[in-house]
């Protein structure tokens, strides 16, 4: 029978490239030992912008006994980011690139049964041009910060070398109501030097260990082969799988018998639901609509990294469930198996992608790796029934070069996936400055986008008529909006909150704005808010706060719920509550305050200093209690919410105070900025004239994108001279595929590409004539 034995206890860690530590003799006497799931840049990837990105080496003694010396020996990496070489014995075994996705290696011709064997694993997180990801906006983490199995099976046994998948796939041809026909395809391996033959036994059980369905059949496979075997099992009245709590899950068991032994076997849970989605009404799960009100997660957490373990996976999916979400979409990358565990229990819908972002591969113009990584994705995933829809790129548009390729890969991508899966539905997150007619919202089966009107550009209230625009030219595509947020930082507090002032309160009334166009528009068939979590960011210098992307409704310590989350719980949650808004703004400059409180209750009464001054009905979810007084020092306030099940109440005092409290407010240099270490400007001449600028055609100006400008030398000049030297800043590569006109669209005319700098770039460059590449 299989035996999974874990790893990941006592391995040796070094930052020393050196290839000889490889080899079996090689003193690692003086390197650290660590635990996995590990990484080597728990504080420094969510500190700043440079981290280490290097080639280390990690080294583990692994032994078994002689009784094993006949059966097959394999390690399992379950994440190792983002290139992994792996040696036995001093044999090279084999590479895997990617850092997301489960890989295995057969190690068994190299093992040395009854003795010590040593296993040398060099993992880099260096930058690799044809390893994705190769630009996005988070920190890529170096490390094996999964775990590690050594997996012992028979010769015969299912197989474990299908792109690290179970090798078993429940595939769901027809599926109602009243019935599910499932084709359950094993995959089996003989390892043997001869032919031989076993019984592959199928039992499929429902929640409660109730057989449900079952079937059998006996299996001749040559020696060395591996064959794939079709059993269709049909399940009256099914159980279905549901966008809730507590999900209907099944398990099938999967057994090869050879005479009176199981020489395998594997439990797969799965679950039974059909869906499709509307343009017009949105997702239909089991022939009912479900409204989408989703949250994406990034996996890592504040001084731990990546290499996080069941109790994080446990917490971030708690928070999740607490604040009533549905779906999750699992941003960038595969997560851990673990988590799409919980989905599924969880009833969470989620929307599983592949780090195809940002950029493409300039080296490798066919996307091999992230048809590889996409692979590896539907493979080890194909059982979940909480993925609904394949993520096949996002923002790929932004510091793509060859336009018409990264099109054509992004199509072979739609291809792939549906040849791999054709029961799912396949989706991508479009960049913002994405054509409403352009082709890729015609690709997939439905569409995202990634969209942050209150925050990088325009207000929220223009999400209504751009959805509105967008579905009346597609009314045939389903729509969803993939990702939008704004800065939230707890530090930060206004009474009079304004977009970029990255106060606590604007990222709440930002939320607040935003929910109410989205909930009056039902043929979204999802809605993601950016984050759930915060989470590092290597790029990014903003607010303030270095190395992180400060969106998420959480704090990345996980410590600290930002009031949005209670605004969401409010509208998402049938748990009853009341919130404060506001706590953390303890000091206060007035006589008085206006108190939001977010509910989900019928009524909520005040309380100031244990006198009740009034009551307000709660079915708007967001109450505001005008005017409410301050007294000299502290005023308690407590309120309490009512409804059928009880009374809750939340507490909290404010301190009345003679001026504004400086700590509250952002640096004055962050303040009205789209994000610091973008762009910065050398200082402009407000005296200087303005002039009306008429652009003929074969020249440069603000029209084009910074790639194509600073590929000209003469272009490059004027650039550097009027904006800086862009290519020094860290968010350069992400942006150079970027138009200067959406540039400053997205700058909402503040201090950085406003109005006179753009101005002043194209005085300039309508003087250089393209084709030429000469001033006029």
């Amino acid at each position: 029978m299989r035996k999974v034995l874990n790893l990941n206890a006592v391995w040796k860690f070094s930052k020393q490239d050196d290839i000889e530590a490889k080899e079996p003799g090689y003193s690692d006497l003086d390197w650290e030992t660590v635990t996995l799931p590990h990484t080597w840049n728990a504080i420094d990837g969510a500190n700043g912008h440079e981290y280490d990105r290097r080639a280390c080496w990690y080294r583990k003694t692994l032994t078994l006994s002689e009784a094993d010396r006949n059966n097959r020996v394999y390690i399992e990496f379950q994440g190792a980011n983002s290139v992994a070489d792996v040696y036995l014995n001093g044999r090279y075994i084999g590479q895997h690139r990617g850092g997301y996705s489960t890989f295995r290696f057969d190690l068994t011709e190299h093992f040395r049964f009854g003795g010590p064997n040593m296993l040398a694993v060099k993992v880099d997180n260096s930058a690799f041009e044809d390893v994705y990801p190769l630009r996005a906006d988070f920190t890529f983490f170096g490390g094996i910060y999964r775990d590690v199995n050594l997996i012992v099976v028979n010769p015969v046994h299912i197989d474990l070398m299908d792109q690290g998948s179970s090798g078993v796939y429940v595939i769901q041809e027809e599926v109602s109501d009243d019935s599910a026909r499932l084709k359950v395809r094993t995959r089996i391996t003989n390892a043997y030097a001869e032919e031989s033959k076993v019984r592959l036994w199928i039992d499929l059980l429902d929640q409660t260990g109730k057989i449900a369905g079952i079937s059998g059949a006996e299996v001749n496979l040559a020696a060395g082969d591996t064959a794939a075997v079709d059993l269709v099992i049909t399940i009256k009245n099914p159980l279905l799988w549901e966008a809730a709590p507590d999900a209907h899950l099944y398990k099938a068991r999967v057994s090869l018998q050879r005479y009176n032994d199981t020489v395998d076997e594997a439990v797969i849970p799965f679950g039974i639901r059909y869906f499709h989605v509307d343009p017009g009404r949105g997702l239909f799960l089991n022939g009912r609509a479900v409204r989408l009100n989703g949250v994406a997660r990034h996996q890592d957490r504040k001084d731990r990294g990546w290499a996080i373990t069941a109790c994080e996976h446990d917490e971030d999916m708690a928070l999740i469930q607490e604040i009533g979400a549905n779906s999750i979409r699992l941003a960038h990358y595969q997560h851990d198996q673990y988590f799409y565990d919980l989905c599924d229990r969880a009833g969470m819908v989620v929307w599983a992608e592949i780090p195809f972002i940002t950029r493409m591969s300039e080296s490798d113009l066919t996307g091999e790796n992230a048809k590889s990584q996409m692979t590896e994705l539907i493979r080890q995933n194909y059982n979940h029934p909480s993925v609904l829809f394949w993520g096949i790129q996002n923002e790929i548009q932004i510091g793509s070069k060859n336009v018409e390729q990264v099109r054509k890969v992004v199509r072979e991508l739609h291809e792939l996936t549906k040849q791999e899966d054709p029961t799912r539905l396949t989706t991508m997150a479009n960049m913002f400055i994405v054509d409403d007619k352009d082709e890729y919202n015609y690709i997939t089966d439905v569409i995202g986008y990634n969209k942050y009107y209150g925050w990088y550009n325009g207000k929220a209230e223009d999400f209504g008529p751009w959805i509105d625009q967008f579905h009346e030219i597609n009314p045939d595509t389903s729509l969803c909006i993939s990702e939008y947020g704004a800065e939230g930082i707890i530090e930060y507090h206004s009474d009079q909150p304004i977009v970029k002032d990255y106060t606590e309160e604007y990222h709440a009334l930002y939320h607040e704005q935003v929910w109410k166009i989205f909930e009056l528009r039902p043929f979204l068939w999802a809605t993601y808010v950016w984050n759930m979590f915060d989470f590092g960011a290597n790029v990014r210098d903003e607010g303030g706060v270095k190395g992180r992307n400060n969106k998420g409704l959480v704090t990345y310590d996980r410590k600290v719920k930002k009031d949005a989350f209670y605004m969401y719980k409010a509208h998402w949650s049938t748990t009853p509550f009341v919130h404060i808004a506001g706590k953390r703004h303890l000091e206060r400059a007035g006589n008085s305050i206006d108190l939001k409180v977010y509910t989900n209750c019928k009524s909520v009464s005040l309380f100031v200093n244990g006198v009740m001054t009034g009551t307000l009905s709660g079915s708007d979810r967001i109450l505001v209690f005008k005017n409410v007084a301050l007294g000299e020092g502290y005023t308690q306030i407590e309120v309490v919410a009512e409804d059928e099940t009880g009374s809750f109440t939340d507490l909290t005092v404010f301190k009345k105070v003679a001026e504004v409290t400086p700590c509250y407010s952002a640096p004055d240099e962050d303040k009205g900025e789209m994000v610091a270490n973008w762009f910065t400007l050398p200082e402009l001449d407000d005296n200087e004239p303005w002039v009306e600028v008429e652009i003929p055609e074969g020249v440069y100006s603000s029209g084009d994108t910074l790639q194509d400008l600073m590929a000209d030398e003469a272009a490059k000049s004027v650039v550097i001279r009027v904006l800086g030297d862009l290519t020094q800043i860290p968010m350069y590569g992400m942006m150079e595929n970027f138009k200067v006109d959406a540039l400053a669209a997205m700058d909402n005319d503040s201090l950085l590409f406003n109005k006179r700098a753009i101005n002043k770039l194209n005085q300039e460059l309508i003087k250089i004539n393209k084709q030429a590449g000469k001033v006029r």
